[in-house]
């Protein structure tokens, strides 16, 4: 270890990077208590047992539950019992994960009490930790003979490994908040944080291993089948000790499909039943590609009786970083790992599943229903921000943001030029309008000495990406937290967040090198998005950190695709939010508008003048704020002439008018593609409005169409009242399948409306 004296030094310059402090230690092996490898102890079993029969008792056979949770989640409170003398359950009436914790602790049942199906086909430890260079396992049981299924007899003989951490303890609690939420701006009434339900920690020791305990831990939440599961290293002994790897979940799952043959690029696709994603999540706009390196379907070598010849079914989850994390822990020092999320799927419908992991996000990152109207300032001049500032604030939109290629520089730490910018977001304020600035990371070039180096064969996902570890690193994190400080701006775009680049360069005292460099750069820069989330700044990042505390990424989009003509760019807006709202809230993918030209297209691909192409305007408008996603309207002005004004701000108004309900969540209805009505609906059981269609007409001559919507979703199941955009009111009845036959009449290139209650 370091002398006392210098670690004293390097901790007062880190004070705010507690946890990496830790890597300024060398790496040391654990003193080895001499007894030798044992079970749990009579008395630690009698301590269990005692608070084993405090708990609520479980019916075996659980009910299915007698209400939708999509449409009513309010009965199901989550709750830990006990089935018997030997298990713990996490249940909310949705799900069940039920432990066994003797001989050792282990998950010998995770149930969708939904359907009445086991998801669970055989034990596995409930963690793995390499700790100095030797694996663990946590918990866990073996002797299972058979890893298709899984049953209550061969329980009852199975054991715990001795060589394993043992479970020595628990405990109940409530769900904590991972970090702070300053709502500053409108946001979905229903929201909750921290998010309610409840939370199991089970903690366990080794006997070789003297002040180590590795906790783990497990919350289930209120209202919908949702588990998060997480673990904590705890190092009370006397040296430092390093955590090269850890699996923070394994879980043997159930198949899904039944492929007895294996053949090259024709994967075998893994179960289906489960959503699984972490907040160490980077390099993508939607959870699949952002959690790649961590969320992984293996192959279980244990299943032997499998149907596939290779035994090649990828059916075994585990949630594991695929580099490091590599982190020493000091005495007296705690490693926490990330979270990872497990919504179990009740059914194979795209709908259902996609409304099922839309409310996940509201529930776990509810920040991102926050949707401010935004335009996108192309001059950072501040005297045409002050009029950007004086239009918004007459048409209603609530936020500006110094564009890409506006000039505006961030990074600028001249006092004379922050106090310049501190008034005008000051007058910004006064004018009910909020202002920020866009700020670039990843493929931005600085001095080559403070550059991500890759690991042979691989490079920067960008091309080009400086290291948060290096000195210029850590003083540009400062260099954004010391601008919002003095201006008092709102809002951050940052463009290129830290996609998960690998660095080889050790830069001490924060990276030891290619192992830990991940682990490290995303923990500057979630700590950074989550200190913006307590101050209340917003973030636009085009990355999915939603989960660590972003607001907004893109909803999915080809950028030179605004450079086409305006007719072909209304058509690829509606198709582009139907495609991107599948797994997204509307409030979390934003849109663009180009109103001056963006990538080319010329004359025919912008709105400018805006007075000139008043019926454009208004149907990308439209074709957002009807579908309730924020765009980026980029361009000098909002607004040119009265008129202009005017049909803006008739629009904003509409969209303030409806806007709870224009918020909630899609239901597909007809794709756009040009040559026929498309349409989308609403729904949000809560509110009294309880639904919301919208009908496009891409044509240039009316259609007359009888619209077959599905209305389950709206919560309603007799009757619906139906009002058109002329407040024409008609009461229909519902099918067996919630289903209303519904009379449609589009204007030519319009959009119509129709509100349900």
């Amino acid at each position: 270890m370091l002398p006392l004296t210098a670690a004293e030094k390097l901790a007062d310059k880190l004070i705010a990077y507690p946890l990496l402090v830790c890597s300024l230690l060398l790496t040391n092996s654990l003193a080895h208590a001499q007894q030798t490898p044992s079970p749990q102890t009579d008395s630690e079993l009698t301590a269990l047992d005692g608070k084993l029969a405090e708990l609520r008792p479980l019916d075996a056979t659980p009910t299915r539950p007698a209400v939708d949770w999509l449409i009513d989640g309010t009965p199901f409170a989550a709750h830990v019992g006990r089935l018997d003398g030997q298990q713990i359950a996490l249940d909310n009436g949705l799900v069940r994960r039920v432990f066994r914790i003797t001989p050792n602790a282990a998950t010998v049942a995770l149930d969708d009490l939904i359907n009445g199906q086991s998801l669970l086909r055989g034990v596995k430890p409930e963690a793995i930790v390499m700790l100095d260079g030797q694996r663990y396992e946590i918990g866990g049981l073996k002797g299972q003979p058979n890893y298709a299924y899984l049953t209550s007899e061969w329980l009852q003989s199975m054991s715990s490994d001795p060589n394993a951490f043992q479970l020595v303890d628990f405990h109940v609690s409530e769900p904590q908040a991972r970090f702070s939420w300053q709502r500053r701006r409108h946001h979905a009434d229903s929201t909750r944080w921290p998010p309610q339900g409840v939370h199991l920690q089970l903690d366990f020791q080794h006997p070789q291993l003297a002040g180590i305990q590795v906790a783990v831990h497990y919350e289930l939440y209120d209202g919908i089948p949702l588990f998060s599961k997480w673990i904590t290293v705890d190092n009370q002994s006397e040296k430092a000790i390093t955590l090269d790897r850890f699996v923070s979940e394994q879980l043997a799952v159930v198949e899904d499909v039944s492929w007895v043959e294996t053949r090259s690029g024709v994967a075998i696709p893994p179960p289906s039943c489960l959503h699984v994603e972490t907040d160490f999540a980077f390099g993508g706009f939607n959870a699949s590609n952002a959690n790649r390196h961590i969320v992984h379907w293996r192959t279980d070598p244990q299943y032997a009786t499998q149907v596939n010849y290779l035994k090649s079914t990828p059916c075994l989850l585990e949630v594991s970083p695929t580099y490091g994390p590599a982190q020493v822990i000091a005495p007296e020092s705690r490693f926490t790992s990330c979270r990872a999320f497990e919504l179990v799927f009740d059914s194979s419908e795209r709908e259902r599943r996609g409304l099922a992991q839309r409310r996940m996000y509201r529930c776990l990152a509810p920040w991102v229903t926050e949707n401010p109207l935004m335009h996108h300032l192309r001059v950072a001049d501040p005297q045409a921000t002050r009029q950007a500032i004086d239009q918004a604030a007459e048409v209603g939109f609530e936020m500006i943001i110094l564009s890409f290629g506006s000039g505006f520089n961030m990074d600028n730490e001249d006092p004379q030029f922050l106090a310049q910018w501190k008034a005008i977001a000051d007058y910004a304020d006064s004018r009910g309008v909020e202002l920020g600035s866009y700020s670039l990371l990843s493929s931005r070039a600085v001095p080559a000495e403070n550059m991500i180096v890759s690991p042979a064969g691989l490079k920067p996902t960008h091309g080009k990406c400086p290291a948060l570890t290096s000195p210029w690193g850590v003083a540009y994190l400062e260099r954004l937290k010391n601008f919002f400080a003095i201006t008092g701006f709102d809002l951050l775009e940052h463009d290129g967040s830290y996609p998960g680049d690998v660095d080889v360069t050790p830069r001490p005292p924060l990276q030891q090198g290619e192992q830990d460099s991940r682990w490290v750069q995303w923990q500057l820069i979630t700590d950074y998005y989550q200190w913006c989330r307590q101050q209340g700044i917003y973030l636009n990042v085009p990355d999915f950190y939603f989960l660590s505390g972003a607001n907004k990424c893109g909803m999915g989009y080809r950028e030179v695709n605004w450079s086409l003509p305006r007719a072909m760019q209304v058509i690829h807006t509606r198709q582009n939010i139907y495609d991107g709202t599948w797994t997204k809230t509307p409030s979390m993918g934003w849109m663009f508008v180009p109103l001056s030209q963006y990538h080319g297209g010329g004359a025919a691909a912008t709105i400018e003048p805006l007075h000139q192409h008043l019926d454009h305007y208004r149907s990308m408008l439209m074709s957002n704020l009807g579908l309730g996603v924020q765009a980026c309207y980029r361009g000098p002005r909002l607004y040119d002439t009265a008129e202009t004004k005017q049909m803006l701000k008739g629009c904003v108004d509409w969209f303030k008018q409806h806007r709870d309900i224009l918020e909630s969540d899609l239901v597909h209805g007809r794709r756009a593609d040009g040559r026929d009505l498309d349409w989308m609906l609403h729904v949000n059981p809560e509110l009294s409005t309880k639904g919301m269609l919208l009908v496009f007409n891409p044509l240039d001559t009316p259609i007359k169409r009888t619209l077959s919507v599905n209305l389950y979703y709206t919560g309603l199941s007799d009757e619906a009242v139906i009002s058109d955009a002329n407040n024409n009111q008609q009461t229909l009845s519902l099918s067996r399948d919630y289903h209303v036959d519904l009379q449609v009449e589009a204007a030519a290139g319009a959009m119509t409306w129709f509100t349900i209650k």
